[in-house]
């Protein structure tokens, strides 16, 4: 009976570490392989940054303290 239960949780175990790693490795794979092939893709990574950069730019723009406007003297009618 113990021969079962640790059958199973080893082979548990297993399974989800395969998962795992072909849930992390797949989206990747034509890459890799062109890669391993001695092909890599050209990456282009300067329009994320630049898009990156813009983001943080705006961020820090929004983040600074406003000061509050001077209180406008209002003629009595």
């Amino acid at each position: 009976m113990m021969t079962v239960v640790s059958f199973a949780i080893f082979a548990g175990t297993l399974g989800v570490s395969v998962y795992a790693i072909a849930a992390t490795i797949v989206p990747h794979l034509d890459r890799i392989v062109a890669a391993l092939r001695g092909r890599p893709q050209s990456y282009a990574p300067l329009a994320t940054l630049v898009r990156a950069e813009q983001r943080i730019a705006v961020r820090r723009w929004a983040a600074q303290p406003r000061t509050a406007p001077a209180p406008r003297m209002r003629a009595a009618a």
